[in-house]
């Protein structure tokens, strides 16, 4: 490990380090989970927003992919990948570009939940058509149509009837980052699927089409024990992980790809303070942790080769100073770190996080070099 992780002491900091072992093995975990079910695996790229995950993730090179921007879409097709679900509540103004990638070659599918949607989709669609799936709310996280909601009907005729394609139904049951422990995940898992099931049923007995119903996210993929009647599992995060995964029990620490690399910079003795060239442009705002039983501030400290101080977490953010101290409630010591000593931050929300950089530090699975992984950014 250490011959390992010395290799980062070339990079500058503030870094964004993927470790492709721990990652690899994420990607295989979901996999085996999901095989016994036969459901398709449609991973979800907000995440990540590199090629070089996608081409590792994938289930072959073209896909099926999801995606939560019209720029991710367009750089995964740019890179071979055809079969992409964009899934954000379609914007009217967004249809020409959508035409545009799907007249390339794509085929790019969009959400949507209501029927005015529905209508922007189908005049669109009068030249070519445009493949839609209805946004389904499982849990009232966001958005979507109840599953028992007539409304379900009206715009899968509206699809139909103006010339659109009805592709199916999809949920995203975002209430399960809230669950704590196996029965609550289980329960959402189940929660997640019968809703989506029951609103492809309405559709099948209105005489419409739902060839796909789609359910996703990363705790309930992996809590799932039912998934009769679903098609395809989206999830995003479970590439990665990260400490509000683990604060639920999805994941353990050490599953968790990336971290942020940084320097120590400064010490506030008479605060118990050690300050590191991480602040909020590097970690995040993000505080995902803070409800749960576990806060770990801006981030969990760890040494250079990603072994955890449990007492340290970054507790307070500027732009571009973090400030490590002891957790609240402990009377453990500060360590010694001194001046230029690197430290790695486990992170919050992986997407947040990920989001600051433009290229991942990736610690290969060969065990012997370090890699430059581009990231894309935007929309």
């Amino acid at each position: 490990m250490l011959a390992r992780t010395g290799l980062l002491a070339t990079c500058e900091t503030p870094a964004l380090v993927l470790d492709e072992r721990r990652m690899q093995r994420n990607i295989d975990r979901l996999r085996k989970r999901l095989a016994p079910h036969r459901v398709t695996l449609r991973p979800h790229i907000k995440t990540p927003k590199s090629i070089d995950v996608a081409r590792r993730v994938l289930t072959n090179g073209n896909g099926p992919v999801t995606v939560s921007t019209l720029k991710e879409a367009e750089e995964l097709f740019a890179a071979g990948v055809t079969d992409i679900l964009y899934a954000v509540g379609i914007a009217p103004n967004k249809l020409e570009r959508v035409q545009s990638l799907r007249a390339q070659g794509g085929d790019l599918a969009v959400i949507l939940d209501s029927v005015d949607q529905a209508k922007a989709v189908a005049a669109v669609s009068r030249t070519a058509p445009i493949p839609a799936l209805i946004e389904i709310d499982s849990d009232g996280h966001r958005a979507g149509v109840k599953p028992g909601d007539p409304q379900i009907e009206a715009i899968g005729r509206a699809l139909v009837d103006g010339g659109a394609i009805l592709r199916g139904v999809m949920t995203h049951c975002g209430g399960s980052y809230g669950a704590q422990g196996d029965a609550e995940l289980e329960a959402f898992a189940e929660q997640e699927r019968l809703a989506v099931v029951t609103a492809a049923q309405r559709l099948r007995s209105a005489g419409l089409p739902c060839p796909v119903v789609s359910v996703g996210s990363s705790p309930t993929a992996h809590f799932a024990r039912n998934l009769a009647g679903v098609t395809e599992v989206r999830a995003g995060v479970f590439v990665f992980f990260d400490l509000v995964m683990a604060g639920i029990g999805v994941c353990a620490l050490d599953d968790i790809a990336i971290s942020v690399l940084t320097t120590v910079i400064g010490h506030e003795p008479t605060k118990n303070w050690v300050i590191v060239d991480a602040g909020w442009m590097a970690l995040s705002r993000d505080r995902g942790t803070q409800g749960q039983a576990v806060d770990q501030g801006y981030g969990l400290v760890c040494d250079a080769d990603g072994v955890p101080f449990p007492h340290l977490i970054v507790s307070q953010v500027n732009q571009e100073h973090g400030i490590v101290s002891v957790r609240p409630g402990s009377d453990a010591p500060m360590p010694d770190l001194p001046i230029g000593m690197l430290l790695r931050i486990l992170p919050n929300h992986a997407c947040a996080t990920a989001a600051q950089f433009d290229a991942y530090r990736v610690l290969q699975a060969d065990g012997t070099s370090l890699a430059t992984w581009p990231r894309f950014r935007g929309w």
